[in-house]
């Protein structure tokens, strides 16, 4: 799992030890996609969608997605936020919208990926859940 997430450019050094609320798609054992829902107070984080680029188009993005959307909300969280660099457009698209940093739920603005892992150019979005 952490190759394929070193290999999308994404950080894994912060990654909780226990990979709860983590999912990962597999094929002849070979790990194919991956996501994670870290949790604070009321409120997902996003973390590390990525897929193996011989297996994009496949629509597993879009069931690891909403698997973690499912989890977030039979949590009764309010909203799921994440930061990305590439991926907006994607996210824009499945219901995100942008928004400052400032705007942020403390709660997120805490987590190690939010206040040092990723770069201040990452776009900040957030998806409200009903």
């Amino acid at each position: 799992m952490t190759a394929l997430l070193t290999a999308a450019k994404l950080p894994v050094s912060d990654l909780p030890t226990s990979l709860t609320n983590f999912y990962v798609a597999v094929d002849a054992g070979k790990v194919t996609g991956v996501i994670g829902l870290e949790i604070y107070g009321n409120y997902g984080l996003l973390r590390s969608l990525a897929v193996s680029p011989q297996y994009r188009k496949q629509g597993i993005a879009n069931i690891l997605l909403n698997e973690v959307e499912c989890l977030a909300k039979s949590k009764k969280l309010k909203a799921i936020y994440l930061l990305t660099e590439t991926a907006s457009e994607y996210f824009k698209r499945k219901g995100y919208v942008s928004l400052s940093r400032g705007e942020v739920a403390d709660e997120i603005k805490g987590s190690s990926e939010f206040s040092h892992v990723c770069p201040v150019s990452a776009m900040v979005m957030k998806k409200e859940l009903n």
